[in-house]
């Protein structure tokens, strides 16, 4: 891709990794409501049950992951949850969806895959703090290439076999932890050397800080932001525990579902001249960015209420992703501007408000279709976006007086 020239070895060779592992992941994440649903015969708020558990574990991951980031240090962090998340993952076929078993192990892969998320993108903001506003974008641009080309073959792969998915997706993350451990041995080694050469190279910030209840008070930062994408991770809740089990229910095939996926994935990359357009006249700032993609959101849900049918399906698939476009980049790009050695933490903390509304979504949302179907899961929907553009707005408001890379004492 010619875009990838533009930027160091290094950087390529990560979009590169971060591609392939975000592919992986997409062979099953997207399926776990129908392989609860359909291959386990079990209900919605079974199938909601099992992301609320996977949800849980991401919860305490974020936190612990951002946490950690400075105690045991970023390549043990993120290679060993890399490693964990694959054993897990491979342990899936043998369980052969055994109710015990498979609740926990859910609850362990989902806090496994997400001890990472918080130390890769503190990495990536202490590692390239001249351009990681562009690069969180990039990043995020090439993850979302892996997801479409994984949405458009765990379709397939399901109608062989969901274990598939899941060996697919160890393989990638096992594939990932391995990128890593090379990756950051070989920075280590280059900075030790360049040391030596008394030609030092700033490194990540030095562990010291402030203890985690003193940085939980300065709220400005996260709260009503993680409070935003709390509630925007609710609403999303609607396309597996709402639109998956509609489609099965109406006999599409489970590779429509999946189309919806590569829908969104092809459109994160191709449609970016169209965010930067909406950033560059409607959203300049990254607060901006937040409340206009709660507005998309918004739009993408009522969509849904008045649409029950594919075509409205993919317009609001269309619109959530915009949405998801301006969101995405916002948040770490945020932290790791004005948190400054502290950005790991904050980082955690946002993803586990976020990950929470993950917990409460699915099985709110399934148990609420198993007694009226689409139509009352979509109007929550409608619901939490709303929550999530005041929510973004008070964030907005609160952050105004916060400087560019601010190093909280308190």
């Amino acid at each position: 891709m010619k875009f990838l020239q533009q930027y160091p070895k290094e950087v390529r060779g990560f979009l590169v990794a971060s591609l392939v592992n975000s592919a992986g992941g997409a062979l099953m994440w997207p399926l776990t409501t129908m392989y609860v649903f359909e291959e386990l015969g079990r209900n919605m708020q079974d199938a909601g049950l099992v992301i609320l558990l996977q949800s849980m574990g991401g919860i305490a991951g974020q936190l612990l992951g951002g946490a950690m980031y400075h105690r045991i240090g970023v390549k043990r962090l993120i290679v060993g949850s890399l490693v964990l998340n694959a054993l897990g993952l491979f342990s899936l076929p043998f369980i052969n969806g055994f109710w015990p078993i498979l609740l926990p192990m859910m609850l362990f892969i989902g806090f496994c895959n997400a001890v990472s998320l918080p130390a890769i993108q503190a990495f990536i903001g202490f590692r390239f703090a001249d351009r990681r506003g562009e690069l969180f974008n990039v990043i995020y641009v090439a993850n979302n290439i892996g997801i479409a080309l994984g949405t458009a073959m765990s379709g397939f792969l399901a109608e062989i076999s969901y274990h598939l998915s899941f060996v697919a997706n160890g393989i990638t993350s096992l594939g990932f932890a391995f990128f890593f451990l090379i990756y950051l041995t070989r920075i280590n080694e280059s900075e030790s050397q360049e040391q030596e050469d008394h030609h030092p190279k700033v490194k990540g910030p030095s562990p010291a800080g402030p203890g985690a209840w003193a940085l939980l008070g300065n709220i400005r930062i996260y709260l009503f932001m993680g409070f935003g994408s709390l509630f925007m991770w609710f609403g999303v809740s609607v396309w597996n525990t709402g639109v998956s089990p509609f489609i099965i229910s109406e006999g599409m095939s489970k590779t429509a579902f999946s189309y919806l996926w590569t829908i969104n994935g092809i459109l994160i990359f191709v449609a970016q001249p169209l965010t930067t357009l909406i950033k560059r006249w409607f959203a300049r700032t990254d607060t901006a960015q937040l409340t206009t993609s709660a507005i998309f959101y918004m739009a993408a849900y009522m969509v849904i209420v008045l649409m029950n049918n594919y075509p409205g399906f993919v317009l609001a698939m269309v619109l959530a992703t915009l949405g998801e476009m301006l969101i995405s980049p916002a948040i770490p790009a945020f932290i790791a501007d004005r948190a400054g050695n502290s950005a790991p933490f904050y980082i955690g903390v946002a993803g586990g408000m976020g990950a929470a509304g993950r917990v409460i979504g699915p099985y709110a949302m399934g148990t609420l279709y198993d007694g009226g179907g689409l139509t009352p899961v979509a109007w929550l929907a409608v619901g939490t976006a709303v929550m999530s553009f005041i929510s973004f707005i008070i964030h907005a408001r609160l952050s105004k007086s916060i400087p560019l890379h601010e190093n909280i004492s308190a």
